[in-house]
């Protein structure tokens, strides 16, 4: 299903098409751009379902056709598309479910929906408050002020509890995680009227990005530095700040003193969707402090898009600013480094918490950061200060 036009992303499907894996390709959704993001992934859902459901007709036809060894064995679906489920139900083959995220929130979400229909409880409710639960996912009590955007909104709560519903329906759920990192989360869903749950993770695409990029000019910068000495600051590819907050951070880089590899990106114009991705500035100086690259020219490089993987394992990297998505999270434990938590959206904010008063592997900078403002016209400011020092930093 394809969202948006991704040159690097259709590139790396090419690449696989000499393997077993073979591709089907369905048309994108005519228009979307009004639609909200939950309303996006409802409406891709509905479109999509005839689409799905006569593409796996014909492989179960074609399988029956054939040798054993060729039969349709199951799905495998996204986490966001559990409504396919049906379809495998009538194709009589098992649906799997591969969760991208962590078992903490998986967790969550099945909390989140036992609060509404069992408590009658509306989440939406909490934005404004900071309320305590007691989560069965997390060993500490955790407040409503980090409970994703997303369920604190009242059009777009029931698509959430719709996926949590389905996620039950699965067979099994495959989560991007391992033991070592999650134990208590990962029990804690075989208490919890969950499917079973398989932890598959760390699942890296380490060998292929690091490979491609050792050559560039920002590993020619990063090797130039001392070991441990550069402070990476990247928020994901749906990460980016406007103008204000880009100031803020270059002064808190500035004062500072310290060495940084910044990908700074704008944000996506409003009428490109709501699943539009940010992109890379023709000019940062016109977002950034006036002479700002002139004065940190020795000790720091602003670059757009990032090849994370390869800049984490490098050894000259010694810290990592991060929104915590959990496949950046899942990278920079991989190759240890040490995180400073500033969530954006999604479940971010969840995943700081668990980095920073769960585990133990980050401090934070802002962990109740909420980048569309809810519950206020105004979205926060976070000050040069705060980015500057991090609590507990």
């Amino acid at each position: 299903m394809k969202l948006n036009p991704h040159a690097e992303l259709d590139a790396y499907v090419h690449s696989l098409t000499a393997t077993r894996i073979k591709f089907i390709h369905l048309p994108p959704l005519e228009t979307h751009k009004d639609l909200s993001p939950a309303n996006f992934i409802t409406t891709l859902v509905q479109t999509h379902v005839p689409l799905v459901k006569q593409a796996a007709t014909n492989i179960f036809q074609y399988s029956t056709s054939v040798l054993d060894s060729h039969r349709l064995a199951g799905f495998v679906l996204d986490m966001f598309f559990p409504s396919f489920i049906d379809l495998g139900n009538e194709l009589g083959v098992p649906s799997y479910v591969f969760y991208a995220s962590d078992a903490a929130f998986l967790g969550f979400q099945f909390y989140a929906l036992g609060l509404h229909d069992e408590q009658n409880v509306n989440i939406f409710e909490l934005k404004d408050s900071d309320t305590e639960f007691t989560i069965p996912s997390y060993l500490n009590p955790v407040s409503s002020k980090l409970f994703p955007t997303v369920m604190l909104k009242p059009e777009s709560l029931p698509m959430m509890n719709t996926l949590a519903r389905g996620l039950r329906k699965a067979k099994g759920i495959m989560l991007n995680t391992f033991w070592e990192l999650e134990s208590h989360a990962i029990s804690s869903l075989s208490e919890a009227s969950a499917p079973p749950v398989y932890p598959v993770g760390p699942i890296l695409n380490l060998k292929s990005e690091c490979e491609v990029h050792q050559s560039s000019d920002i590993m020619k910068w990063l090797d130039e530095q001392p070991p441990s000495s550069v402070v990476f600051l990247c928020f994901g590819s749906g990460g980016s700040f406007k103008g204000d907050q880009v100031k803020e951070i270059a002064c808190a880089l500035e004062q500072s003193g310290h060495r940084f590899l910044w990908s700074l990106r704008q944000s996506p114009e409003p009428s490109k969707g709501p699943m539009a991705s940010p992109t890379d500035y023709d000019d940062a100086s016109a977002v950034l402090p006036k002479g700002f690259l002139d004065r940190t020219h020795g000790i720091g490089k602003i670059i757009g898009w990032a090849p994370q993987l390869a800049i984490l394992g490098h050894p000259a990297i010694g810290g990592f600013v991060s929104h915590c998505g959990w496949n950046l999270t899942l990278e920079s434990i991989w190759f240890e480094v040490p995180i400073a938590v500033w969530p954006i959206f999604a479940e971010q904010q969840l995943n700081a918490f668990k980095l920073v008063r769960e585990l133990g592997l980050a401090v934070e900078i802002k962990m109740d950061y909420r980048r569309d403002g809810i519950g206020s016209d105004e979205i926060e400011i976070v000050s040069a200060k705060t980015i500057e020092k991090g609590k507990g930093a």
